[in-house]
């Protein structure tokens, strides 16, 4: 009888090259938590598909750094917004530009898409939060209250509301129908960095630089608890799908936490320093951070992770009595938003400025669209992800299926299954990083991490390359040698895969050259290698062969 394998509570993904200079702003695209998007110095904004190696689309257009990136709900839509206070528009599904939205005076610190009408929030170093009419490209209204730079927005999960949280330690609730702040909450007392509203109730998480994550119940417009701490300052938090608790990104850990009473439900150990955005997929939780010009991914089983108060409950808490315990999330203590009907329902009412800061078209438009570019990089990966939403199809969606998770091994074994076998393409290589399950166990040593900065280079062939593509499909002994013509039609057959390589190529060795010219020649021939497509690092050591 085969021994059942016991497979790792978290694990890491991989981890890529996004940018030819350093990552400055990245999301994750909440429903699919398979499509990630960068923003960096280089002012691009890259889209990769989480686990695989190519970037599948290059969006271009800023002049400055992209400092705050954002998708919309469906993943049709991104916004991003530079240092120098513009905001950009593009339709994935097209791959072009759709809006360039002028108005800040400062960089833009945040940004978030209304669940249901066509507008855009941005939050700036400014101070002022806008709110943008994507269609007639134009700002609809101006919110003024915050004292410092507003670094997080979130609207509410009807549309009707909009929550802020800046530096001044403050979080706001600003009333879109009215066109005015509803309710401040005081309490932090360091920089707000992110607030989350509740899925279902009406109930608002927010996270600070003080280490403390505060819950506020937007009925009675008071704190409801507060969880104090935490490793170091909070950046991102995350509910649950049905409402039940909130992850926490934490230091090198997640936390789960529950708000009445306030509790920790569990910690599990990853290793992925300062996380920057959470989703989640198939039971899985995704995570990922940025160093530098890289982006590592983290998955978390959240199967083997208590969720609720009832599996594991705290020892500290055995005296409280029932009418204690954590709500069930089929019977909440508050109310429950109310979103519109899929048919029939009224456009978003937002209030409008008096005075009219809607900026009529111009050439400044065609401009815009002339200097910004959607830069197809993959057109394989391109096609799965956005095309299929345009076609009419008989069968229900592919669902993605959860990444699989690597056996729970030794440092010696996970560093064995992690070496590149010739037989096979390892999809999915054992992290050389040990990341422990709960409880935390403050003795365990984690690997360093230098030695899991490169993904190994796998592959004995270019990626995308195959080889069945160039040869004839059936072999004839009689014929000793094909005919020219023959064999240009079984080349030909390949063309468009030929067409996506030498483009990835292409890509790749440019940005290995970007990051040459600089003069950090080692930082060089890493990038190279952690791109993962082989023909790269041949193509640079045929280069310093040439020139010892």
């Amino acid at each position: 009888m085969a021994t059942p394998v016991v497979t790792k509570t978290a694990w890491k993904l991989q981890e890529i090259v996004a940018h030819a200079s350093n990552v400055s702003s990245l999301v994750l695209g909440k429903a699919s938590g398979r499509l990630l998007a960068t923003g960096g110095d280089d002012c691009r904004v890259n889209l990769w598909s989480i686990n695989k190696p190519n970037c599948i689309m290059s969006l271009t257009g800023h002049t400055s750094p992209v400092e705050s990136v954002r998708l919309n709900t469906p993943e049709e839509l991104i916004v991003a917004g530079s240092q120098s206070g513009s905001i950009r528009v593009w339709d994935l599904e097209a791959a072009k530009i759709l809006r360039t939205l002028m108005g800040h005076k400062a960089n833009i610190c945040s940004l978030d898409f209304h669940p249901y009408g066509e507008f855009v929030a941005s939050g700036s170093q400014d101070t002022n939060i806008k709110l943008w009419d994507i269609r007639r490209k134009g700002c609809v209204f101006r919110y003024r209250g915050h004292s410092q730079a507003v670094r997080c927005l979130r609207f509410s999960p009807d549309g009707k509301w909009l929550a802020s949280a800046a530096d001044d330690h403050t979080v706001k609730l600003w009333d879109l129908t009215a066109g005015k702040m509803m309710a401040e909450f005081p309490g932090h007392t360091g920089p707000v960095n992110v607030v989350e509203f509740h899925p279902n109730e009406y109930l608002l998480a927010s996270g600070s630089s003080d280490r403390t994550i505060r819950f506020w119940d937007l009925e009675k417009f008071q704190v409801v608890s507060c969880i104090e701490g935490e490793p170091g300052p909070v950046r991102s938090v995350l509910f649950n799908p049905d409402g039940c608790c909130l992850y926490s990104g934490c230091q090198d850990s997640l936390r789960v936490y529950g708000w009445e009473p306030e509790r920790c439900f569990d910690v599990v150990l990853v290793n992925w320093g300062k996380v920057a955005d959470l989703a989640i997929c198939n039971d899985q939780l995704i995570g990922v951070a940025f160093s530098q010009s890289s982006v590592s991914s983290y998955v978390v089983d959240l199967t083997r992770v208590t969720r609720t108060g009832t599996v594991a409950p705290d020892p500290m808490q055995d005296s409280q009595p029932p009418a204690q315990q954590p709500p069930n999330p089929s019977a909440p203590l508050r109310r429950i938003y109310e979103r519109p009907s899929a048919t029939g329902s009224e456009p978003q009412r937002v209030k409008q400025n008096s005075e009219s800061e809607r900026r009529s078209p111009s050439s400044e438009d065609d401009r815009d669209e002339r200097e910004s570019r959607a830069e197809i990089q993959n057109a394989e990966d391109y096609n799965e992800i956005f095309q299929p939403k345009n076609s009419i199809s008989r069968t229900p969606p592919r669902r993605s299926e959860p990444f699989p998770a690597p056996p729970e091994d030794d440092m010696a074994t996970a560093k064995e299954a992690a070496k590149p076998s010739p037989a096979m393409d390892v999809q999915f290589p054992v992290p050389k990083l040990e990341v422990l399950s709960r409880p935390p166990v403050v003795t365990s040593t984690p690997a360093p991490k230098a030695e899991s900065a490169i993904i190994p280079a796998t592959r004995n062939e270019p990626i995308g390359l195959k080889a069945s593509d160039f040869l004839p499909a059936v072999k004839i002994p009689q014929q000793a040698e094909l005919v020219d013509e023959d064999a240009m039609s079984q080349i030909r057959k390949g063309h468009d895969t030929m067409c996506v390589v030498l483009t990835s190529r292409h890509k790749n060795l440019d940005t290995v050259r970007a990051v040459w010219t600089t003069g950090d020649i080692k930082t060089s021939v890493d990038s190279a290698v952690a791109i993962n497509d082989l023909s790269v690092v041949v193509d640079l050591l045929n280069i310093v062969n040439q020139k010892a």
